[in-house]
C-alpha cells in the first residue's frame, strides 16, 4: 500500500507539467508466450513499442504469464495476462503502465474548468523532457531480468546479446561487459555482440566504454538466454564533464597493438582545414606515421602505405584520401567506430602485412528523422538518418563535396586561379531487423576526385565500396554473418593543350569477395570463431588511347590481370585463469594468379630485362599460371599482474599478394596496384611484439609500454630510374627486398575530466636490403638502408580542455625526424651524355618535422526544445608557422645544382567551420 501511494503523490506533483500532454496513439501489440515470467512480457512489449512499464518487483514476484496475442491492443493483452492475480495496471497518453497490487491508479486528472480529463504521466522521466534521460535507464537498472528457464544451482548457463545505442539500431562494438560479483568479463565484438557463461545465479552486469554512459541491469541467470543493453551518452554537468572508460579494458584485455577511436574523440583533434579527420587523429597516435604533410598514407610500425588493409564496413578502400592527401575520405558524420590492429591481428583479417584499419559507419536512427552537417571554409556536408516505416528498418545518408574550385579562382596569382580541385563522397547505409535473431545491412560508398594544375592535364580518380551483410543469431552461444563486398578504384588522366598530343591514361582495380564468419562460445573458458573468404580481383594495369582525330599519340594497352585470393581461419580464446588468458588463431591463404596472360621466363642469374627474356607462355582465360600459399599463424596472451597492471605479448604472420607500385613517397592518384604474378612473388612478414600497461587513480591515467620487432620478406622495391606506368615487363624494374622494423611505444593517456588527452612517443626504425644477382639488382651494395618512410622519433601531444558546458579547447603538438632522401652531388659528362651523380639511397634526411595546432568549440545552448542544435568550430592550423617541407627538390644554375624546398602551410592557417544537426 505504501508504494501505492507513493505512485499516486507523484502523480499529483507532475501533474500540473503535463496537462497539455498530447495522447500518442495506440500500438498494436504480438506477443506468442507460454507459461514465461512476467519479465519477459514487459521486455517483448517495450521491445516492440514506445510502452515503458513501472512497478515494484516485490509485488510481482515469480508470477508467470501465457499470452497469445496477435495485433491486439495493449489494455487487452494485459487484462488477460494479470486475470486473478490482484495486479491492477493503468496506462496514460504518455504510453507509461503502471502496475499495482489491489489499489489502482487513475492516469487522468478533471481539469477544474471543463470538467475533461487531462494526460497525466507518473514518472520520473517526466522533470526530464528528454526521453531518454536519467530516468529512463533507472527504470532499467531497477528491474531484474531472469535469463533463462530454470537450471539448477552450480549449474553453468550463458547470457548474450547485443549492446546498441539508446533509440537506434546502432551496435556499440569494443565496450567492456562483466558482472559483480565475478571477475568475468568481455568486450562487445564488431557486431555489438557479447557472451558471457558463469554459475548460474544472481549478478549485476556492467556495461560501460568510453565516451558513454555506464548501465548495468540485475540479472538472475537461470539457463541460457539473450539480453540486450541500450548505452547512451557520457553524462554533462556544468562543472565537467565526466567520461566513463572501459573497465580497466587496456589492461584485462588480451588484445594488444589496438587503437580505438571514437567520432567524439576524433572531433577534439584539431586538424588543417576544419573537418574532423579519421586518419589524422590515427597519426597521433604510438606507431603510426605518415611521409610528410599532405599524405594520409599511413606507415605502421615500418610498413608502407600499401600494407594497410583499409575497410569500410568490410569493404576495401583503396585510396582513402581527397585533394592531394589533406582530407581523408571518410565523411565524419557518417564513422561510428575506428579500430586499427598494429598487431595480433584477428585471425578474420588477411591481405595485408602491417595493420588493419577497420572503420564501421553508423547504423540509421530507429526512433525518428534526424539530421547533422557542417559549413567549412572549403566544404560542406549533410547527413539523413531515420526509421523507414518502422523501428526495424533504418537508413543513413551522407554527402560531402568541396567549392575549392571557386575559392582558387579568387586568388590572384595565375598557378591558382587558373587550376581547380574538387571532390565529393556519398555514403548510404540501410539496415532491416527482421527478428531479433536476423538482420540484413547494407553499405554504399562512393567518391570522386578532380584537379589540374594551371596545366592541360587533368586528374580524377573514383573509390566505391559496398557490402551486404547477414547476421544470424541460432542460438545463446552461437552467432553467424555472411558478407558480399564489392570494391572498385579508378583513375584517368586527360591531357588536352596540343591536338597532336591529347591522350588519355586510364587504370582500373576492380575486387568482389565473400565472406563466413561463426563464433561460438564453448564454455567460460573458450570463445571460438572459424570462418572462410574469398576474393576475386580484376586489373585493367594501364590503357593509353588518343583523344580527339588529331591526336598522333599511339594507342597502348596492356593485358589485364585476374586473380582468386582464398582463406579459412580458426581461432580460440582461452580463458585458463582469471589471471592468464590466451588467443590462438590459424589462417591458411590460397592464390591464384589467373589467365588470359602471357608469362616471360627470364635468365636465370642474370639482371631481368628484355634482353634476357627466354621465353613467353601463354595461358588462357581462368587458368592458373602462378599459385602462393601458406598458412598465417596469430598468437597473443595477457596476465595479469595485479588489478591495474598486466602484460602481454603476440606474434603474427602475415602475407599480401598484392601490391602497390609508386615511384613517389606519398601516396598518389596516379600509383598502381600490381598482382603477384609468375615473375612478382607475395609478400609475407613476422612480427613479435611485447607490452606492459599500468593503470593509476582507478583508472583515470592509462599508460603503456610497446616493443616489438618485424621481419618482412619480398617486400617490393625499384631499380634506380624504374619506369612504373605503362610498363609491360613491370618486373624487369622491380626488385625483391628483404626488411626489418623494430621499435618501442610510449604512450601516456588521462582519459575523462575537464582536462583530458595523450601523450605518445615512438623510437623505431625500417631498414631495407636489396640483394640481387645482378648489380642493378642490388642497391647501396646490398647493405641495409632507412626505408623512404624510417623517421625514428615521432612525439604527439593532444590535449583537451572543457572550461565549461559549452566551451572547451583542444591542442595538438607534433614532432617527428624528418624523412631519408637520395641527394644528387655531382653531375659529369660521359660521351655525349651528361650524367648525375647521386649518393647512396636514402642517405640523407630532409629537416625535422614539428608543427603546433590549437582548436576551440564553441557550443550553442542546451535547451532540448529546438528546431536544430548548433556549434562553431575555430582553429589554427600550424600556429608557429614552421615551413615544413612537402617535398626537396634539385636545379642546376649558374652550372651547380641547387637545392629547394617546396613547403604546402608555411604560415598560419585560419579555419573556422559551422556544425548543426536537428
Amino acid at each position: 500500500m505504501k508504494n501505492n501511494y507513493v505512485l499516486l503523490f507523484l502523480l499529483l506533483i507532475y501533474a500540473p507539467c503535463l496537462l497539455a500532454q498530447t495522447a500518442r496513439p495506440a500500438v498494436p501489440i504480438t506477443l506468442d508466450l507460454n507459461n514465461t515470467f512476467f519479465g519477459n512480457l514487459v521486455q517483448a512489449v517495450e521491445a516492440q513499442s514506445d510502452y515503458h512499464f513501472y512497478y515494484d518487483e516485490r509485488q510481482i514476484g515469480n508470477l508467470r504469464v501465457t499470452v497469445q496475442a496477435t495485433a491486439q491492443q495493449l489494455p487487452a493483452v494485459l487484462a488477460s495476462a494479470l486475470r486473478d492475480t490482484g495486479l491492477r495496471f493503468a496506462i496514460d497518453d504518455a504510453h507509461n503502465i503502471f502496475i499495482t497490487k489491489e489499489t489502482g491508479i487513475a492516469t487522468q486528472l478533471p481539469d477544474p474548468r471543463t470538467k475533461v480529463p487531462a494526460s497525466v504521466a507518473a514518472t520520473l522521466a517526466a522533470v526530464d523532457q528528454d526521453r531518454y534521460g536519467p530516468a529512463y535507464f533507472a527504470a532499467l537498472e531497477r528491474r531484474l531480468y531472469e535469463i533463462g528457464r530454470g537450471g539448477g544451482q552450480g549449474e553453468t548457463s550463458t547470457i548474450s546479446g547485443f549492446v546498441y545505442f539508446v533509440g537506434t539500431t546502432d551496435p556499440i562494438p569494443g565496450v567492456a561487459v562483466y558482472v559483480d560479483p565475478s571477475l568475468a568479463s568481455t568486450a562487445t565484438d564488431a557486431r555489438g555482440h557479447y557472451a558471457l557463461t558463469l554459475p548460474n545465479g544472481r549478478y549485476t552486469l556492467w556495461v560501460k566504454g568510453l565516451g558513454l554512459r555506464a548501465s548495468k541491469r540485475q540479472v538472475l541467470l537461470r539457463g541460457d538466454g539473450r539480453l540486450n543493453v541500450e548505452m547512451g551518452s557520457g553524462t554533462m554537468t556544468l562543472a565537467e564533464v565526466r567520461v566513463e572508460a572501459d573497465r580497466d579494458k587496456n589492461v584485462v584485455s588480451t588484445q594488444m597493438g589496438v587503437e580505438k577511436l571514437d567520432i567524439k574523440t576524433i572531433r577534439q583533434v584539431p586538424t588543417a582545414l576544419g573537418e574532423a579527420d579519421v586518419l589524422r587523429v590515427l597519426l597521433t597516435l604510438p606507431g603510426v606515421k605518415s611521409v610528410g604533410e599532405g599524405n594520409t598514407g599511413l606507415n605502421v610500425r615500418g610498413g608502407s602505405a600499401d600494407q594497410n588493409l583499409v575497410l569500410l564496413n568490410g569493404a576495401t578502400v583503396y585510396n582513402p584520401s581527397h585533394l592531394f592527401g589533406f582530407f581523408s575520405a571518410f565523411n565524419p558524420d557518417v564513422v561510428d567506430n575506428v579500430e586499427l590492429h598494429k598487431a595480433a591481428i584477428p585471425a578474420r583479417f588477411g591481405g595485408r602485412l602491417s595493420s588493419v584499419l577497420d572503420i564501421t559507419s553508423r547504423g540509421g536512427n530507429g526512433q525518428k528523422l534526424k539530421g547533422a552537417g557542417g559549413i567549412g571554409l572549403l566544404t560542406s556536408r549533410l547527413t539523413l538518418e531515420g526509421p523507414i516505416g518502422s523501428d526495424k528498418t533504418t537508413f543513413l545518408v551522407g554527402g560531402r563535396s568541396t567549392y575549392s574550385d571557386w575559392l582558387m579562382r579568387q586568388l590572384p596569382q595565375k598557378e591558382f586561379n587558373s587550376s581547380s580541385a574538387s571532390f565529393y563522397d556519398l555514403n548510404a547505409q540501410l539496415r532491416h531487423e527482421f527478428s531479433p535473431s536476423n538482420s540484413l545491412s547494407f553499405s554504399g560508398y562512393m567518391s570522386k576526385d578532380r584537379f589540374r594544375l594551371a596545366s592541360d592535364t587533368v586528374y580524377q580518380y573514383t573509390n566505391q565500396a559496398a557490402s551486404l551483410k547477414w547476421t544470424h543469431i541460432v542460438s545463446e552461444r552461437l552467432t553467424t554473418a555472411v558478407a558480399g563486398t564489392y570494391s572498385r578504384y579508378h583513375y584517368d588522366i586527360s591531357t588536352n593543350g596540343n591536338p597532336a598530343l591529347n591522350s588519355n591514361l586510364s587504370y582500373n582495380l576492380l575486387q568482389i569477395g565473400g565472406q563466413a564468419d561463426a563464433n561460438y562460445l564453448l564454455n567460460d573458458r573458450h570463445t571460438l570463431s572459424a570462418g572462410l573468404s574469398s576474393l576475386l580481383y580484376q586489373v585493367e594495369p594501364g590503357r593509353l588511347l588518343p583523344a580527339g582525330d588529331e591526336s598522333l599519340v599511339a594507342p597502348q594497352v596492356l593485358g589485364r590481370e585476374k586473380a582468386l585470393e582464398s582463406a579459412i581461419y580458426a581461432a580460440d580464446k582461452i580463458t585458463l585463469s582469471p589471471r592468464l588468458s590466451v588467443e590462438l588463431g590459424l589462417r591458411y591463404s590460397l592464390y591464384n594468379a589467373l589467365g588470359p596472360r602471357s608469362v616471360y621466363r627470364y635468365q636465370e642469374g642474370v639482371s631481368r630485362n628484355e634482353a634476357t627474356i627466354t621465353d613467353t607462355v601463354a595461358y588462357a582465360a581462368n587458368k592458373v599460371l602462378a599459385t602462393y600459399h601458406g598458412p598465417e599463424y596469430r598468437a597473443s596472451a595477457r596476465y595479469v599482474l595485479d588489478e591495474n597492471s598486466s602484460v602481454k605479448a603476440s606474434y603474427n604472420r602475415t602475407r599480401q599478394y598484392i601490391h602497390m607500385l609508386s615511384n613517389t613517397t606519398t601516396m598518389s592518384p596516379t600509383d598502381v596496384w600490381k598482382l603477384s604474378d609468375a615473375n612478382v612473388r607475395p609478400q609475407r612478414g613476422d612480427q613479435l611484439a611485447l607490452g606492459y600497461y599500468r593503470n593509476f587513480k582507478q583508472n583515470l591515467i592509462e599508460t603503456s609500454v610497446e616493443v616489438y620487432y618485424k621481419k618482412l620478406h619480398d617486400v617490393v622495391d625499384y631499380k634506380s630510374g624504374a619506369l612504373l606506368l605503362l610498363n609491360p615487363h613491370i618486373e624487369t624494374d622491380i626488385v625483391n627486398a628483404r626488411g626489418k622494423a623494430y621499435g618501442a611505444e610510449f604512450l601516456l593517456r588521462k582519459t575523462r575530466g575537464k582536462l583530458n588527452g595523450w601523450l605518445s612517443y615512438t623510437y623505431s626504425r625500417t631498414l631495407v636490403q636489396v640483394k640481387g644477382a645482378a648489380q642493378d639488382e642490388t642497391i647501396n651494395g646490398g647493405r641495409y638502408y632507412p626505408s623512404n618512410f624510417d623517421k625514428p622519433h615521432d612525439v604527439s601531444l593532444v590535449g583537451n580542455y572543457r572550461f565549461n558546458k559549452r566551451f572547451s579547447t583542444s591542442l595538438n603538438f607534433t614532432y617527428n625526424t624528418g624523412r631519408p632522401i637520395t641527394l644528387p652531388l655531382a653531375k659529369y659528362t660521359y660521351g655525349s651524355t651528361t650524367r648525375v651523380y647521386y649518393s647512396d639511397r636514402n642517405a640523407y634526411r630532409v629537416p625535422d618535422y614539428y608543427r603546433v595546432d590549437m582548436g576551440l568549440n564553441i557550443e550553442g545552448n542546451h535547451k532540448i526544445r529546438k528546431l536544430a542544435h548548433s556549434s562553431w568550430t575555430v582553429g589554427v592550423y600550424n600556429l608557429t608557422g614552421r615551413q615544413n617541407p612537402y617535398s626537396i627538390y634539385f636545379k642546376s644554375v649558374g652550372g651547380a645544382i641547387k637545392g629547394y624546398k617546396l613547403s604546402i602551410f608555411g604560415q598560419p592557417i585560419p579555419t573556422v567551420t559551422y556544425n548543426f544537426k536537428f
